[in-house]
């Protein structure tokens, strides 16, 4: 199949690996891919996304200010069109989302809920893609039968073989220490705002906090901290810290699946979360009472809880959450779609 990915973000999340993943995978697999992605994307710094995918992937770049830029993005996708004839153009975001808008077109328009169904981002698709089963609620009555839910999944590197003693020794964290770590975006819907609040209101004994991740919340962020909480930014190797960590946190006000908890399952770290929609998705396997959203004093009581039993590693399975596996599902949907959109168009 012929595929084309809109992309156009700036920085590298979990959307943006959800994308990288899945056109690197699918180019592996012998099909033709190109992503259409911002020029920022391909700047040069440890969070742009262009260098992520795999020589196999052909990368077009667009211009643009905001959301204008899916007016560039929509006349690269349909040169690409006329060029090679698309099958499958997935959307990715309100931008991608955009881009297919008002198109009458013989290849299929489909798009991912990475977040949750928005009518204005998604009445207009073809078929979609749905991360989790609470999402499908909200999908249109006349779409529903054109939407699947299909897992996201992890393809989490092993940490380097040191990183734990490294990072824990450059950090100043003791071996009697025990390291709560959260791993994502510096900004609002992740609740790191309130997790510091918690961790301060009563700080557990001998218990450290690690923010790591960089975005528009940061600096705020590390006003608010105190100088003992770890706040490294952006890393190239999450993996790493998840090796340094003894618990994984999640404060997040919302998240819609949480690829991040499977990181931490796959680091075989216990976690702590709140009621995200995405935890409570995992909670069976989190297996420890979800925090409400957005509460301070809850979220202490649940730390101190969790530095006074100090769990540690555990074996989580991962079987549901294969790349291969999922890849494969989305390229039969692609298939199904593509048979039902040549009856209909």
């Amino acid at each position: 199949m012929k595929i084309a990915h809109l992309l156009l973000t700036h920085s590298f999340a979990g959307t943006e690996r959800y994308v990288v993943e899945l056109a690197n995978a699918q180019a592996l697999a012998g099909h033709d891919v190109t992503v259409i992605l911002h020029k920022r994307a391909a700047e040069q710094r440890p969070n742009a996304i262009a260098h992520r995918f795999n020589e196999h992937v052909q990368k077009v770049s667009v211009g643009g200010w905001g959301f204008l830029s899916f007016w560039t993005a929509r006349r690269a996708l349909m040169q690409l069109h006329l060029q090679q004839g698309l099958d499958v153009a997935h959307a990715h975001l309100s931008a991608g989302c955009r881009a297919l808008r008002g198109l009458e077109v013989s290849f299929l328009r489909v798009a991912t809920l990475h977040i949750r169904y928005k009518p204005q981002q998604h009445l207009h698709m073809d078929a979609l893609i749905a991360i989790a089963p609470w999402q499908l609620k909200d999908v249109a009555a006349d779409q529903i039968a054109r939407t699947q839910q299909i897992n996201n999944w992890t393809q989490a590197k092993p940490a380097t073989p040191s990183a734990r003693q490294e990072l824990r020794a450059q950090w100043g964290i003791a071996d009697d220490e025990y390291l709560v770590g959260a791993l994502c975006r510096a900004e609002a819907s992740k609740g790191l705002d309130v997790l510091i609040k918690a961790y301060l209101a009563r700080r557990p004994a001998k218990t450290r906090l690690a923010l790591v991740g960089g975005g528009r919340d940061w600096e705020a962020l590390r006003q608010l901290a105190p100088a003992d909480v770890l706040m490294p930014g952006f890393v190239e190797k999450p993996e790493d810290w998840f090796s340094a960590f003894d618990a994984y946190v999640s404060a997040a006000r919302s998240e819609p699946f949480g690829l991040v908890f499977l990181e931490a399952f796959a680091a075989r770290l216990p976690v702590l979360s709140t009621a995200s929609e995405g935890a409570q998705m995992f909670q069976t396997m989190i297996a420890r009472p979800l925090v409400p959203c957005d509460d301070v004093a809850a979220m202490s009581q649940a730390l101190q809880d969790l530095a006074q039993e100090r769990p540690t590693q555990l074996a989580y399975d991962l079987s549901g959450y294969d790349c291969q596996t999922q890849v494969k599902r989305i390229e039969d949907f692609y298939k199904a779609q593509l048979a039902t959109n040549s009856q209909h168009k």
